[in-house]
């Protein structure tokens, strides 16, 4: 089975069909309830947040998954679901795709939670370190403060060149300091969203169970699965490792996503070992 031709399959079968109308009326929801006066705050409530913030709650593990950043991301994720995720439903049957792909999302969350709790470590040591300086009044130093943001932050802090032109002194201090806390609470609440990661691993088994099928990108260039998987992977995964900054991708949740799905498929498919090359 390293070829799909979709002759007597479904074009539309209904878990892909119930998860596209799903990430729909979710997608409406975020505009329908946007706005400091909505009734609810879809993304504090809903997207995924680190463990570190206050706005953490586990069903977000899951929820996480059916909101979207805008039209190109959710287009996107939606017609690589239907693309790939209908042939895995057509051959697995739909109670086995619903369970790959939700667990291929939940995987994807728990690799990108704890890489971004690596990457929370070194600046929470910091910033409790200037905490418990500025709690015991020893007022912490404005270039020490502006030190931390630009190291841990990727960012400046607002008006701190002009106070500190008035000198060091405690009142200027607890000024920026609040500044500070600030933006690293804003970093640390951080959310996360989209399919992405659940998608991935849709991609990773296609990739698997039908190596040698074309893709055209753009509907003009062919290209066989297997390297284009090969090729957006090792896209994925340079990135993730040099974590620039402002990169707003979950990059890790794209790999993470990606090897449980290879080793959900592996698994499930270690009696049948298809030919790759």
């Amino acid at each position: 089975m390293t070829q799909f031709r979709p002759s007597r399959f479904e074009i539309l079968p209904v878990i892909v069909k119930n998860l596209l109308i799903i990430n729909g009326l979710f997608f409406l929801a975020q505009f329908a309830f946007s706005g400091p006066e909505a009734p609810i705050d879809m993304e504090g409530t809903f997207a995924l947040h680190a463990w570190q913030s206050s706005l953490f709650r586990p069903w977000q593990l899951i929820t996480h998954m059916f909101l979207h950043g805008g039209f190109s991301h959710i287009f996107g994720n939606m017609f690589a679901l239907w693309m790939f995720g209908s042939v895995l439903e057509n051959v697995w049957g739909s109670k086995r795709f619903l369970t790959f792909y939700l667990v291929c999302g939940l995987g994807a969350a728990l690799i990108h939670l704890l890489f971004l709790s690596y990457e929370f470590l070194p600046m929470m040591k910091a910033y409790e370190n200037l905490y418990d300086q500025q709690a015991r009044g020893q007022w912490v130093s404005i270039e020490e403060m502006r030190k931390f943001v630009v190291t841990y932050l990727s960012s400046d802090l607002t008006h701190a060149k002009e106070l500190q032109q008035l000198g060091d002194n405690p009142a200027i201090s607890s000024q920026i300091f609040s500044q500070l806390t600030a933006k690293y609470q804003e970093v640390i609440n951080t959310a996360t969203i989209g399919a992405s990661g659940a998608v991935f691993g849709v991609l990773a088994a296609f990739v698997y169970l039908f190596p040698n099928t074309y893709i055209y990108i753009y509907f003009l260039i062919p290209i066989k699965a297997k390297w284009l998987g090969i090729l957006y992977f090792t896209y994925e995964l340079f990135f993730a490792i040099q974590n620039s900054a402002g990169d707003n991708v979950a990059r890790w949740a794209h790999v993470g996503g990606a090897i449980v799905g290879l080793l959900i498929v592996f698994t499930w498919n270690k009696k049948n070992r298809q030919s790759f090359f």
